[in-house]
């Protein structure tokens, strides 16, 4: 089962920063997806800078989105904080 996301903001050099349902926050890379189809207009940093939580993942208004489960997964942890 995966986590959704209920917050992101977008960092220098193409870093986004996560929190998930959990309240886990970490950081994703989105460089390496830059060269692939509709990612590479996330290049233009204006663009990047426009992600939102759609749902329960992040998306651009270009339409580009990735799976919260890919987003977990394949993220480095910030910190974590315990559900009150």
């Amino acid at each position: 089962m995966y986590k959704a996301v209920i917050d992101v903001k977008p960092l220098a050099d193409y870093m986004l920063q996560i929190t998930f349902e959990d309240n886990t926050i970490k950081k994703f890379d989105v460089k390496p997806y830059l060269g692939v189809g509709i990612f590479s207009e996330l290049k233009d940093i204006g663009l990047f800078n426009s992600v939102n939580v759609v749902f329960d993942t992040i998306e651009w208004p270009n339409g580009a989105d990735i799976d919260p489960e890919v987003l977990y997964q394949e993220s480095i942890v910030i910190s974590t904080q315990s559900i009150a």
